[in-house]
């Protein structure tokens, strides 16, 4: 034995990694936007735990803003060098390509917008928000807290939240990491979608359903991962991408996880027939929250789609395109035919999404480079001209807060010729309208999806486009050839944060239509960096 430990002692076995050597390499630039948006929704728990009351609506709004601003600056400070190929970084575990870094830059901007929305104490004295979420509805306090000037402050840090959730989401090299990330830009919406100061029923109801329907897709989601992880042996996206392309072991997990994968992802984007859950959250949300999601959420969730296709499926692409050529005419057909029996108008823009959802799968399944960058003009455009139409919502307004009922818009021309114009102006943009962002969006779509060879899907797309135009037709016939009825809503003025978004999203909506050059060639910027 004495012996033995001094042969150990004068040749000691060769060193193993040491600790330094186990750390992943972070490229600190690469991931300084979400650093702040995240780092900055830690902040807003902190003020809302040592700021008194009454100041954490202005300490917020300017944390927020200056948290957005200031991840912008460094997203465009670093895309400035950025390598074309894309990087990894944090262990392989976030990738940051063109792609992510345009998802990163929509979604921050149309954050910015719809902070603007939420802030916004004028058209709803004290706020869009509940000034205090425990209060029960239906009671005395509960009616109080209608006419109170406060609102509830923590949808500041719960946005940020929400936010960094999405940025790593589209950004997401495994699908553990997108995982993660998906139950952070879910949870703090689940709760957003209950915080409305009136109408609280149908507040607290729209966000029950969203979280009972949004736990069914995550789970769909994980066991969809669990099953992939146990074909491929990883949850890298390259990974799977390797297995599926020269493995000798059964398909039978790989097409059983990606479907279950895709219908979680599908859930999220809204995308029919995975889409019951959108026409209740979107109308009983509070219509800020409402935007930040049809706008925000959609990004993110297709920006995942377009990763997990492009990165970990292409290679089987013969096997499932089929099927999502299918979930994409469902998806067009119920946004266009339903939406024309619909009386309230942000049900009738939830069911547009629907459609809008089913035009932008199109341009998924294309896995070309016009498909992506088509698809990422897409996205851009769609987002700020649905923030702006949300933010015109809600100024038409009664006793009982917002007339979203079909009836109470008529006639609405005669009582606010600005309102109606620029209502009418986003409505023609959804409908894809020439000299506006919707008409560019979906034509670079479109094309994208002929030079693949889809034209009977480009089809059936037109087709449904022409539905859907009706019910948006039928709004502006109703505002401007209907008579208002003499005791019909009012048109609120909109303070300074609503006239903001409004105008952004009107001007972007304009700008892409007439001069969508500058966006398009930034979109085809570059591919999905996996390795």
């Amino acid at each position: 034995m004495t012996s033995g430990l001094l042969t150990l002692l004068q040749d000691p076995p060769p060193a193993g990694p040491s600790v330094k050597d186990q750390i992943p390499a972070i490229n600190y630039p690469a991931v300084l936007p979400v650093l702040i948006v995240l780092g900055a929704a830690c902040v807003g728990v902190l003020v809302e735990a040592f700021i008194p009351r009454h100041q954490r609506w202005a300490a917020q709004l300017v944390l927020t803003l200056a948290a957005l601003a200031g991840a912008g600056v460094a997203l465009a400070s670093y895309g400035a060098d950025a390598p074309a190929a894309g990087e990894l970084t944090l262990a392989s575990t976030i990738s940051i390509d063109q792609p992510a870094m345009f998802l990163w830059a929509t979604l921050l901007a149309l954050g910015f917008v719809a902070v603007l929305l939420l802030a916004d104490r004028s058209v709803e004295p004290g706020g869009y928000l509940v000034s205090d979420a425990a209060v029960r509805p239906g009671t005395v306090q509960d009616r109080a807290q209608a006419s109170a000037t406060g609102m509830q402050t923590e949808v500041f840090p719960l946005t940020l939240f929400a936010l960094g959730g999405m940025m790593i989401f589209c950004a997401a090299n495994d699908l553990l990491t997108m995982f993660i990330a998906l139950e952070v830009l879910s949870l703090p919406l689940y709760l957003m979608c209950g915080l409305a100061r009136r109408r609280r029923l149908l507040s607290q109801e729209a966000a029950v359903k969203y979280f009972l329907l949004g736990a069914f897709a995550s789970a769909f989601f994980l066991y969809g991962l669990a099953l992939l992880y146990g074909y491929a042996g990883s949850v890298r996206l390259a990974d799977i991408s390797a297995a599926a392309a020269g493995s000798d072991r059964s398909d039978t997990l790989l097409f059983a996880g990606m479907g279950l994968l895709v219908v979680g992802l599908l859930f999220k984007a809204s995308v029919g027939p995975f889409h019951t859950w959108t026409p209740d959250v979107y109308q009983g949300a509070p219509t800020p929250v409402t935007a930040f999601m049809a706008a925000c959420t959609k990004v993110a969730a297709f920006g995942g789609i377009l990763r997990v296709l492009t990165v970990a499926f292409e290679s089987t692409s013969w096997e499932w395109r089929g099927v999502l050529w299918g979930v994409a005419i469902v998806s067009m057909l119920i946004g266009a035919v339903l939406g024309l029996t619909q009386t309230d108008v942000k049900r009738m823009i939830a069911y547009s999404s629907i459609a809008h959802a089913g035009f932008i799968l199109v341009g998924c399944i294309a896995l070309t480079p016009e498909g992506l960058s088509g698809t990422l003009f897409y996205l851009l455009t769609y987002g700020f001209t649905t923030i702006a139409a949300f933010a015109v919502i809600s100024l038409v307004r009664d006793a009982d807060g917002e007339a979203t009922h079909l009836s109470q818009w008529a006639g609405l021309a005669r009582r606010s010729p600005l309102v109606a114009a620029v209502f009418t102006f986003l409505l023609l943009a959804l409908a894809g309208i020439p000299l506006t962002s919707g008409f560019v969006g979906k034509f670079v779509v479109f094309q994208a999806a002929l030079s693949d060879g889809m034209a009977p899907l480009v089809v059936i797309a037109l087709v449904a486009s022409a539905v859907a135009a009706f019910f948006y037709l039928r709004v502006i016939v109703l505002m401007y050839f209907s008579e208002p009825a003499a005791d019909g809503p009012a048109v609120s003025v909109p303070g300074a944060f609503t006239t903001a978004a409004i105008t952004l999203g009107v001007l972007v909506t304009l700008a892409l239509g007439v001069a969508p050059s500058l966006a398009l060639d930034w979109a085809a910027g570059g591919v999905f960096a996996a390795r």
